[in-house]
């Protein structure tokens, strides 16, 4: 008789699942067809080269934003020269080559921020193929960026602090926020944040599918979770930021997820990523959600990945834009030309 229920049991249960199995995508959940369906409209298998480097070959460029104004293209990225990070700014009439036009984040001695400050410009518009545009919030330009004072790569205490600009252009000072906006030292701050918080990326979300106008991913990395995952916070004046959920977005509990960028795909969001070391090397990635809040991870093919001499270390650190029917995915490089900006496209233009 025992085995006769047991018998019913594991019956019953292997209804549940295959009932389950075939009713589809989860609630929130982007079915593999869709995922494989965006993989295809993003995807860049021609890699044209390095686009970028600063003049000072020994300086390491990162990170970076591009985005468009007045006719010309921008690019906000930024250079680490042994001290830590400062943000530099960009301009090019093709995508393909690009000028310094000067610093926006510098060094200040005393400060928070005084040795650390990577610049990320928020609110770039996220409209695929919109026109890439970026808005402003009061009358002001906003930029988002991991600032901190320890001198050295991502040294001491990271968090994130906030700077705005009459001017988007213009390679002169942005004014900064007094004091940081997000520290893992905050009482709200979650298990995994406890120790850096590094790269951010805001977003307007008009229809307030989070319950914020502005939206800010950024990854981090907590105390005894050593990896670093992806997070989120909201705000309402793009100063004051309030956490969003207990868990992170986007993690692989191990290695690295960073650095997101979010485009709008139709009536999908796309977040592209980086990820590293929970396989060989660094690599580009996507996630996909209907709501800003609940991610679908892809499973399937790297977007980008090491494979020429510049960057047989890492492919990492997404920009995608779409233009006049061109996809172009901005990337990070390391390899034999140092650490750089390289493209890669969905049609070969070399």
């Amino acid at each position: 008789m025992g085995c006769f229920r047991r018998l019913i049991l594991v019956t019953f249960a292997c209804l549940i699942l295959i009932s389950c199995r075939s009713a589809g995508p989860l609630p929130n959940e982007v079915s593999l067809k869709r995922m494989q369906e965006v993989y295809e409209q993003v995807k860049t298998p021609y890699k044209y080269g390095v686009v970028f480097q600063h003049r000072d070959t020994t300086k390491m460029v990162d990170s970076p934003t591009i985005f468009r104004y007045e006719g010309d293209w921008y690019m906000t990225y930024i250079v680490f020269d042994g001290r830590g990070y400062e943000t530099w700014l960009a301009k090019s009439n093709n995508l393909l080559n690009w000028e310094e036009q000067g610093r926006l984040l510098s060094f200040t001695p005393g400060t928070w921020d005084a040795n650390q400050k990577a610049g990320y410009l928020a609110l770039v518009d996220t409209k695929w193929g919109a026109g890439n545009e970026v808005a402003t919030h009061e009358g002001k330009y906003w930029m988002s960026y991991l600032g901190g004072a320890t001198e050295g790569y991502e040294a001491g205490t990271l968090g994130v602090g906030m700077a705005k600009s009459d001017h988007l252009v213009l390679g002169e000072e942005w004014e900064r926020i007094d004091t940081p906006v997000l520290l893992p030292g905050d009482s709200a701050a979650r298990w995994f944040e406890t120790d850096k918080i590094y790269k951010s990326h805001i977003i307007g979300d008009e229809d307030r599918l989070t319950g914020y106008p502005f939206v800010m991913y950024y990854n981090a990395k907590g105390d005894t979770a050593t990896y670093e995952s992806i997070g989120m916070a909201g705000s309402e004046d793009m100063v004051n930021w309030t956490r969003i959920g207990d868990e992170p977005v986007i993690t692989r509990g191990e290695g690295i997820c960073g650095d997101a960028q979010v485009v709008k795909l139709g009536d999908l969001y796309v977040m592209f990523y980086f990820g590293a070391f929970w396989k060989p090397g660094a690599f580009e990635r996507f996630a996909c959600s209907y709501d800003l809040v609940h991610w679908t991870d892809w499973e399937g093919e790297d977007l980008v990945a090491p494979s020429a001499p510049y960057d047989k270390l890492y492919a990492h650190k997404p920009w995608v834009i779409r233009w006049e029917g061109v996809t172009y995915h901005f990337y990070n490089a390391v390899g034999d030309r140092g650490r750089v900006i390289a493209l890669s496209t969905s049609l070969p233009l070399n």
